[in-house]
């Protein structure tokens, strides 16, 4: 992302409408990531008794964080916060207050900009549903993504995009390595820890109900990737175009990577890992998206195939802890990896657009700092937030809810007749 309102505003006050147009597009296509491309990716993932659950968990966090958004976590993210701006913003956009249509956001209306961030604040937390499927109560969720957005993503966000002491430092992150990814894994091994596994983890968890679904909302995401980084160019140029370009190919190399190693480990090549591999090349290559080359991307996404997939057996084997969609393996360690090799394949000699001041070494340092930083404030909030959901409204469902899904227990509904 190039910058706050302010920010884009210091040289140019006129509206460009073709950099409006593609802004409008990428607002659509990164709401169709969520709507519907993860909702079924994550909803083929899980058993058959659950695939609603799961629709209704990613209909109802677009919903909640759309109004939130506009009472005040826009603001939070973007607003100036005076003395604590270097944290988080004011509360001077809330209700978009003294913005209107001709309010610009350097060449953008502001209502543009505010559409557009939006859909990140609003699939971040979704990401997140992978991590607790098939267990969590609805109130829980709901409760948990209310406070989630407010007291993580609002500030990271801040911190990255909206003028705050990374931006300050220099950290490269184009569309949301740690805004969105590194948020989202970090919360996602959280709450999985405290929920605990899903019933019959690790050893007798049911495979997948509808490959097919997952395939299909991958295709999706995949599509509306290109909203989400090419419109992080926040202008209709060529920037946006290799930021599309380096985006394809690193998801088409890593979901390749991901099927040769488990074809080779064991023995098929599936269509579930050929799409996670695809999701996890465009998590990595998302921070680095606006400052690489095809030549980087190639190698972001062969690393972020291997990685990865290597990844989820430590999370899920190793640690015992059932993150169950591997939002921390593909995501969190896709945004972290990622936002750290921006600053070696953005460089000029590796093909990059050597869009930093630094040397390889000195934006790595500053990439790590960025990649602690976000990790550990996201894991302490997360675990607090949790906490706090817990002695609310509990957690977890009752066992008999879990056994016979969360479909007609909780929503009185059924996704298919048996």
């Amino acid at each position: 992302m190039i910058g706050a309102p302010d920010a884009l505003a210091q040289g140019t006050d006129k509206l460009d409408p073709s950099n409006t147009a593609w802004i409008l597009t990428s607002t659509a296509l990164v709401l169709f990531m969520t709507l519907p491309g993860l909702a079924l990716f994550y909803g083929g993932l899980v058993r058959a008794q659950n695939v609603l659950s799961v629709l209704m968990q990613c209909f109802a966090i677009t919903c909640i964080v759309s109004v939130l958004w506009l009472i005040g976590v826009y603001s939070l993210a973007f607003g100036n916060g005076g003395p604590l701006n270097a944290y988080v913003g004011g509360l001077e956009k809330a209700f978009l207050a003294g913005i209107g249509t001709g309010t610009l956001s350097g060449t953008l209306p502001e209502v543009v900009f505010f559409m557009f961030q939006m859909t990140f604040a609003i699939i971040t937390p979704a990401l997140i549903v992978g991590a607790y499927v098939e267990r969590i109560k609805f109130s829980a969720m709901a409760l948990f993504t209310v406070f989630w957005v407010i007291l993580v993503y609002a500030p990271v966000a801040h911190w990255v995009w909206g003028g705050g002491w990374l931006s300050d430092m220099g950290v490269q992150d184009f569309a949301g390595g740690l805004v969105v990814h590194a948020t989202c894994g970090t919360a996602a091994l959280v709450i999985a820890r405290e929920l605990g596994g899903r019933r019959g983890f690790p050893h007798e968890v049911q495979p997948p109900h509808s490959p097919g679904m997952v395939m299909m909302g991958a295709a999706m995401l995949w599509v509306g990737w290109y909203g989400f980084n090419g419109g992080s160019a926040l202008a209709s140029d060529g920037a946006a175009g290799m930021a599309i370009t380096v985006t394809h190919i690193s998801a088409a190399t890593a979901a390749l990577t991901w099927m040769i190693i488990e074809w080779a480990g064991h023995g098929k090549p599936t269509l579930v890992g050929i799409t996670t591999g695809a999701i996890a090349g465009l998590a990595t290559i998302t921070p680095a998206s606006g400052f690489v080359g095809p030549i980087g991307a190639l190698a972001i996404g062969a690393i972020a195939g291997g990685l990865c997939y290597v990844a989820v057996g430590i999370v899920k084997a190793r640690c015992r802890i059932d993150d169950s969609l591997d939002v921390m393996a593909v995501h969190g360690v896709g945004g972290c990896t990622g936002t750290l090799l921006t600053a070696v394949f953005g460089a000029a000699a590796f093909g990059g657009l050597g869009a930093s001041k630094e040397t390889i070494v000195g934006q790595l340092g500053i990439q790590a700092i960025g990649v602690v930083s976000t990790v550990v404030y996201t894991a302490v909030a997360t675990w607090i937030i949790v906490k706090i959901v817990n002695a609310l409204v509990g957690l977890r469902v009752d066992p008999e809810e879990e056994l016979e899904g969360l479909d007609v227990r909780t929503h009185g509904e059924r996704g298919y007749l048996f």
